[in-house]
């Protein structure tokens, strides 16, 4: 189980969004580089980062942000946001990230993600981003008609190296995360699934370590960490306790 701190992007500053509405974001740090190190250093051991301007646009918009944090941190890294192309995913992959994360052209290109996938599954991830089932794209602007497991399955031959589904009605609410419907997908492909969207304390943690959500990877953590209302060591040390007792 790894527990991954969020770095959401927006005009190179580190934010949070309420269920992805750009008009509702709180700055959490200026310095993206720094909460990055600062993750770090409080023991993470993997870092998630979204380029927010980049999913609306399409390509990267905060790479400056983005190379900075590559710079000042030694942690593997996931970053999604605007990646839409082979230039771009080769890019980053080039630069130093360790898996990007395609969302909407999973969505409307999915023999794109088949290539990216084939020039190296370990490092191509899909991210299925959720409204009332039905999966968002362009920046969660807008809605498909397709849910997640529709889009998850395209995929299960494709090789990439995990999805990321994400309840947008929770995200930045610290409602909890919407296990039943994470664990419905993971137990329904064959591909490794990341929880996010609403994590918001200790008691999610130790959800996440339940037998029911073994076949998760992780998930992802944002809002809660930054304001505190979860305590990184007590969550990292939980998680080490319970990776210790699982049996090899």
């Amino acid at each position: 189980m790894i527990l991954f701190p969020a770095i959401d992007l927006k005009d190179g500053v580190c934010v949070r969004l309420e269920q992805g509405d750009m008009t509702r974001a709180t700055v959490f740090h200026r310095d993206p580089a720094e909460q990055a190190y600062a993750f770090e250093l409080a023991g993470f051991e993997y870092l998630h980062i979204v380029d927010l301007d980049g999913a609306f646009a399409g390509r990267p918009m905060n790479a400056t942000a983005v190379e900075r944090i590559l710079e000042a941190t030694n942690i593997p890294v996931q970053l999604g946001g605007g990646i839409r192309d082979m230039a771009t995913v080769e890019g980053w992959l080039g630069k130093g990230v360790n898996r990007v994360i395609i969302g909407t052209a999973a969505v409307n290109d999915p023999e794109f993600v088949k290539e990216a996938a084939a020039l190296d599954p370990a490092r191509v991830a899909v991210g299925l981003d959720a409204r009332a089932g039905k999966v968002a794209v362009q920046g969660w602007a807008e809605t498909s008609e397709l849910s997640a497991l529709d889009i998850a399955r395209r995929f299960e031959d494709a090789g990439v190296a995990a999805i990321i589904y994400t309840d947008i009605s929770r995200d930045g609410m610290l409602r909890g995360l919407n296990l039943d419907a994470t664990i419905l997908l993971a137990e329904a492909v064959s591909i490794p699934v990341i929880a996010s969207g609403g994590l918001a304390s200790l008691d999610d943690v130790k959800a996440l370590l339940e037998p029911r959500a073994k076949k998760l990877e992780g998930a992802i953590v944002g809002r809660a960490l930054y304001d505190g209302r979860l305590d990184a060591k007590a969550a990292l040390d939980l998680i080490r306790i319970s990776n210790r007792l699982q049996p090899t």
